[in-house]
């Protein structure tokens, strides 16, 4: 009704739960099979907005998406601003690929400031991740120097537990307990605790060179729409949408296999029993 299914209630008789089971088990094989069967190290699609930035925008959360922490001779990473109280937490804010995505780990690089004496790495104590959807239509402008937002834009459906960060250069891998379904497509990196001074100016500093999210993303032809604030959505089924999605790309050996997936799911789904 109204393009939506809601939660079955009491049934009259044997033949309309059966009915009802039948449709359930179709619809729930087709979402099954909208996942992208490939593991995906890159379903972050874009880095929205960090709670602070030091030097905007030469140190931005943008930088986090590239896989060094080197452009040509140029630093890539994020900074926080300075802080006297090491305990103050950082945030970045990520847009995922799709509206809906399965994660399953999250790997963060902190930034080792090879131009600074001792060579000192600005890891954070610990790491934690929420992820959900936005309240809102329209985002805090994040051109701004101030790099300013409201947490409460957010609905978090899922808050990780705390993970402790290790202070090495290194990719670090934090595997979640179980893997996530992320409705809404927003993912919230918390940075808690600081570890590492300064010199020039004796506070504290939080830098990440590099930010991944792995998972499987919906495939194109799929799309969520977010009804309220409750988290009620809609799952919408476009074929067409998919199908042009796929052949805009240059064709790789990925999006060679993606499109034979395509094929393959676009076939009917099996009977139900």
């Amino acid at each position: 009704m109204n393009n939506l299914i809601d939660t079955v209630g009491h049934k009259q008789n044997d033949c309309d739960e059966l009915e009802c089971l039948r449709k359930n088990h179709r619809i729930y094989t087709l979402l099954a099979r909208a996942f992208n069967p490939f593991v995906r190290k890159d379903c972050i699609s874009e880095a929205v907005i960090a709670s602070s930035t030091d030097n905007y925008p030469e140190e931005s959360i943008h930088n986090t998406l590239e896989p060094f922490d080197r452009i040509d001779t140029r630093a890539s990473y994020w900074s926080s601003e300075g802080q006297n109280n090491p305990a103050v937490p950082e945030t970045l804010l990520y847009k995922l690929m799709t509206k809906m995505c399965i994660v399953t780990e999250i790997h963060v690089q902190p930034f080792q400031a090879y131009f600074q004496y001792g060579f000192p790495i600005y890891s954070s104590k610990a790491v934690r991740f929420r992820m959900g959807h936005k309240l809102q239509s329209e985002m805090t402008d994040s051109s701004t120097s101030s790099n300013k937002w409201a947490d409460d834009e957010f609905i978090w459906t899922y808050t990780s537990p705390e993970f402790p960060m290790v202070q090495e250069n290194c990719l670090q891998k934090f595997k979640l307990p179980e893997p996530v379904l992320c409705i809404g497509g927003y993912m919230q990196v918390e940075l808690l605790g600081r570890v590492q001074r300064q010199e020039m100016d004796g506070l504290y500093y939080i830098c990440i060179s590099h930010v991944q999210a792995v998972g499987r993303p919906l495939l194109p032809r799929f799309d969520i729409e977010m009804l309220d604030s409750s988290g009620r959505y809609a799952l919408k089924y476009l074929p067409e949408t998919g199908k042009r999605t796929l052949s805009s790309q240059p064709l790789t050996r990925e999006t060679a296999r993606a499109g034979r997936a395509n094929d393959a799911d676009n076939e009917p789904p099996p009977a139900s029993p």
